[in-house]
């Protein structure tokens, strides 16, 4: 799972609410599944940025609760404020955030809240009747808004929220603050029962680099062309110090994980699953067992000369020259989950995937590992329920199968499953086996050049030595942000508007706070859009798939 840095470093403030309703919905529903059967066993990766979000998030509420302090998300802020703000601009915000859900599967869900979507929806063409909408509209909109994106297990076994949904309407303030308690619970335990989860043995627990960070394109752009020869590349003709820049990442990403784990991780997610010759070489030397990255990444590498016959693709291969074994993702089973099964009945599609499973087991000679990774949570709000009935079935039938074995990575490696070798490796990520999602088009490449020219700015302060160590410590941390991958995923027309805006905006404001830390005046093309978005891509754009489709 991974959010980037969703706060303005400087002012402390969350832009953007994602972290807290992914937790209430998706990392506690997940969590929880695993906790329901025993024998199921998986993988969960943390990216270091997210864990750090969710310990604020959790120590803000906390304070809200017990002490009456301010929160810094405009949105849980909202849910418990007493008054409602009586400026249109501002109602009409909060009435357009809380419209930011799955209409099939969240919002028509609840005939009640359904209709005041619709309302809502009229009002964006209405503005000056929102000068007619009392605060009773405002305060339920904003209670239904966070009973919707609660997880099903919490609704199925939450008292308060069983009663708060039924209630319907007419919400108080002790209703709102009902409902940012039990928020509060959820940001309070989920990292604890995730390393329980750990220590049972039923989970293995792997990192990210600490911001997210595509490391094969921090360490050469270049390595763009292994994939895609003929994609125009950016101004930049290299990443400045790109090299040490990923080894800062491991390194506080791996201080931040054992900070809240308590222990080291074996494994290694590279974010976006970016992999490369260069970046497998430096994720093995710097300890860890096992990294992964998409089946297309495997299969443009076996489409190479060097590498000789064909091995079957449901191994672990390791690169030569390299001290780290890399798993590969199954791209057309793990697509059927993020894509097909949604649509499905969930003991149709529970049973399709195990038939799928089978068809490898009978097909392919030797010990089989086949790698079902998912691109986080963003599968399951398009599932009826929040893919409570599918999630049930799958862990229950796969621990149950009397030839299926559910295991970890680590645990292939320690039961000595065979790793192939690989002689050379193809550059790539698990989206379509490219960096396409990030790089060469003339928004993503234009990203790529003004967080060069921020770098070297960087580069220059730093070497020049007039800033003090917290001074310097404060322009790593805000230079780690504007280098996570978010920002250049949405960058592009062929995204939805609203999303390209929001985080097209915070790319800018991340690169401005980083020269004001560094006491130099931010470029004036800051204050400027310079990608905008009117695609409407597959599922809101939020998943790729893991092959191109023509």
């Amino acid at each position: 799972m991974h959010q980037p840095e969703y706060r303005d470093l400087q002012t402390g403030e969350f832009k953007l609410p994602w972290t807290y309703l992914h937790v209430i919905k998706d990392y506690v529903d997940m969590a929880a599944h695993l906790e329901a059967v025993p024998k199921a066993k998986a993988v969960v990766n943390f990216a270091p940025i997210l864990l750090e979000q969710i310990e604020e998030y959790a120590r803000q509420v906390n304070g809200y609760l017990h002490d009456q302090i301010s929160i810094t998300d405009p949105l849980l802020a909202a849910l418990v404020d007493p008054s409602i703000p009586a400026n249109p601009e501002q109602r009409m915000k909060l009435v357009k955030d809380c419209m930011r859900a799955n209409r099939e599967r969240q919002i028509n869900r609840y005939p009640t809240f359904k209709r005041l979507i619709e309302m809502a929806d009229w009002l964006e063409h209405h503005y000056d009747s929102l000068t007619y909408v009392n605060s009773q509209f405002i305060g339920d909109i904003l209670a239904w808004y966070h009973l919707i994106w609660m997880g099903e297990t919490i609704k199925l076994t939450d008292s308060r929220i069983k009663r708060l949904i039924e209630k319907g309407s007419g919400y108080t303030l002790h209703d709102r603050i009902e409902i940012i308690e039990v928020i509060a619970e959820q940001l309070t335990s989920i990292i604890c029962r995730y390393k329980a989860l750990a220590r049972k043995g039923q989970v293995e627990l792997s990192v990210t680099p600490y911001a997210h960070p595509i490391m094969p394109l921090l360490l050469d752009l270049n390595s763009t062309h292994e994939a895609m020869p003929d994609a125009p590349l950016p101004e930049l003709d290299t990443y400045p110090g790109g090299d040490e820049r990923v080894k800062w990442h491991l390194d506080k990403g791996v201080q931040t994980f054992k900070r809240l784990f308590g222990f080291k991780p074996k494994g290694c997610w590279p974010s976006e699953g970016g992999v490369s010759a260069q970046t497998l070489k430096i994720l093995g030397d710097f300890g860890f067992d096992w990294t992964a990255s998409g089946g297309s990444v495997l299969h443009n590498s076996l489409s190479l000369p060097e590498n000789g016959k064909k091995p079957g693709i449901h191994h672990p291969f390791k690169l030569q020259e390299t001290d780290i074994a890399c798993f590969f993702r199954d791209d057309g089973l793990s697509d059927l989950i993020g894509f097909e099964y949604s649509k499905w009945h969930a003991d149709d599609a529970v049973g399709d995937l195990i038939h799928h499973i089978e068809n490898i087991a009978v097909h392919e000679v030797g010990d089989k590992v086949v790698s079902i990774i998912m691109d986080g949570e963003n599968a399951w709000e398009y599932y009826p329920a929040n893919g409570y009935y599918f999630l049930s079935a799958l862990y229950e039938r796969l621990a149950g199968h009397p030839s299926i074995e559910l295991t970890t990575f680590s645990e292939c490696l320690q039961h000595s499953v065979e790793v192939k070798p690989l002689a050379k490796m193809v550059a790539g990520s698990w989206v379509y086996g490219t960096f396409s999602t990030w790089i060469g088009d003339a928004d993503k490449n234009r990203g790529w050049d003004m967080l060069g020219d921020a770098k070297w700015t960087f580069d220059k302060v730093i070497s020049a030595g007039r800033l003090t160590d917290k001074q310097v410590q404060q322009a790593e941390l805000q230079l780690a942000v504007c280098e996570g991958s978010d920002w250049f995923w949405w960058f592009g027309d062929y995204n939805p508007g609203e999303a390209v805006s929001n985080f097209e905006k915070q790319f800018r404001l991340n690169l401005a706070n980083l020269y004001r830390l560094l006491e130099e005046e931010p470029p004036a093309y800051l204050a400027m859009s310079f990608t905008q978005g009117s695609g409407a891509p597959a599922m809101g754009g939020a998943m790729r798939p893991g092959v191109e489709l023509t």
